[in-house]
């Protein structure tokens, strides 16, 4: 059974690094959680390290400025790996070929503009129209305001029919923007393998990004890691694949499932969440902080 506690400093000594997850966790897409920022200023303080760990399709610079947009203080982390990094060195390395149909947004625009210095000397990537791409990168849906993933089943039905890879630089499949819920990049490369089409994931909860953070962070072995997030799917999952503790945020995706009290979830009802889940995280708390 999952040990509910009421803010990291209950155990913090007990480790050395932090990865943390963002939306959901830190903020909500439109602010910062005061709370969870003092928690994370309280942990560096007393020597620990903290890796802000996010799905986000985006090179980590562009994260940082979201960051320092919403007021989160830069000495709130020490690095930020971002699933968009991972799932950069593989487009670049032409894991889906190098004429690709992209599906996504203005905002997703560093995802293929800004070419890491290793990738510099690299054949060019060049976005096309589906009937000429060799392959799909899929940042997120075109207009994740208005759109489903349904929108987007006959063009993935002929994407499958071609045989096309599709490269999701985000696994998440739903986050919520203040009050209102929308569909990721996961939500469509899910749907592309229900249509028998081949996705190729690099965020969380798959090993890619994971292995860039301790090499970001210049990690040892034994280094003590506790991953903090509040997707079942994602960021737990990948905590247990990586043989990691976890704090699990209840109040994020989940929050209307563990009782009345955000802030307190009910003992019995998450662990019968959990258990249906086949998911055990060390630790759970209602909100970071």
């Amino acid at each position: 059974m999952t040990q509910i506690i009421r803010s990291l400093d209950e155990i913090a000594l007990n480790y050395d690094v932090l990865f943390c997850d963002l939306w959901g966790c830190l903020h909500n897409g439109v602010e910062a959680f005061p709370a969870a920022v003092a928690a994370l200023q309280g942990f560096r303080a007393k020597g620990g390290r903290v890796v802000l760990l996010t799905n986000a399709p985006r090179p980590r610079k562009y994260v940082a400025g979201q960051l320092d947009h919403m007021g989160v203080p830069r000495d709130a982390w020490d690095a930020i790996v971002s699933s968009g990094d991972a799932a950069q060195d593989a487009m670049f390395a032409g894991a889906v070929g190098r004429r690709v149909w992209a599906i996504a947004q203005p905002k997703d625009e560093g995802f293929f503009a800004d070419i890491p210095e290793e990738w510099r000397d690299a054949p060019p990537i060049t976005r096309v129209t589906l009937d000429e791409a060799e392959g799909i990168v899929c940042c997120g849906l075109f207009d994740d305001l208005t759109e489903v993933p349904e929108d987007y089943r006959a063009r993935l039905m002929l994407a499958r029919q071609r045989e096309l890879k599709l490269l999701c630089a985000n696994p998440d499949v739903v986050v919520d923007m203040g009050e209102k819920r929308l569909y990721c990049a996961g939500a469509l490369a899910e749907l592309y393998e229900d249509l028998g089409g081949e996705s190729l994931y690099f965020g969380k909860p798959h090993p890619p990004i994971y292995d860039l953070a301790r090499r970001r962070l210049g990690l040892e072995d034994n280094a003590r890691i506790l991953a903090i997030g509040d997707g079942i799917a994602t960021d737990i999952s990948g905590a247990a694949g990586e043989g990691l503790d976890a704090l699990f945020v209840t109040g994020g995706l989940g929050f209307d499932q563990f009782g009345h009290d955000v802030e307190n979830p009910d003992p019995a009802r998450l662990n019968e969440w959990l258990a249906l889940r086949s998911q055990n995280p060390a630790y759970s708390i209602g909100r970071l902080r």
